[in-house]
């Protein structure tokens, strides 16, 4: 599939949280129950993504199908990593975080990191530790598991760690 990847802006709000709700259910439906809770990701965090410009909507044939945030480092939340290391602790690295999508879309995760290692070679993605989805996902990508971090509030997230280009490991299952 073509997928498409720009920048979102102020206009596609209703679409990014509508992806956000989508991807709460597909959270539910597999049993993590205590990611993006009380509202999380609000309008107000996609606003703050939005004027960063950091937020991007991923459509297919012209209609939202996916969203993520793609930050440049540092991530204060990396700093400290517990039980392990980064695969590369020195060097400037890009973040993904709330990736969203419509179930039944296919190959989202793949042109996602398409287009982020078209820009980086140094990519880190922290999940929930009962998001088995995206851990799957981040395995089959050839993501590292590097350790644990905590965000700002105290929660736990794994955290991963991905060197190299964008085809080096799609293939693997």
């Amino acid at each position: 599939m073509n997928y498409h990847i720009r920048p979102s802006v102020a206009d596609d709000l209703p679409a990014l949280l509508h992806l956000a709700d989508e991807a709460r259910q597909i959270m539910r439906r597999s049993g993590n129950m205590r990611q993006w809770v009380g509202g999380y990701p609000s309008a107000e965090v996609f606003q703050a993504d939005i004027a960063r410009g950091v937020s991007y909507l991923m459509e297919l044939d012209g209609r939202p199908v996916a969203t993520f945030a793609f930050i440049p480092s540092p991530e204060p939340t990396y700093a400290d990593i517990f039980g392990g290391a980064w695969i590369d602790a020195a060097s400037p690295y890009y973040v993904v975080h709330r990736i969203a999508s419509l179930p039944h879309c296919h190959g989202i995760m793949a042109a996602l990191l398409d287009y982020c290692f078209a820009h980086t070679d140094n990519v880190r993605i922290d999940t929930h530790r009962d998001n088995t989805i995206m851990q799957h996902l981040l395995s089959k990508h050839g993501f590292t598991y590097c350790g644990i971090i905590y965000l700002a509030n105290g929660d736990e997230r794994l955290a991963y760690q991905r060197i190299g280009g964008a085809h080096c490991c799609l293939s693997r299952s």
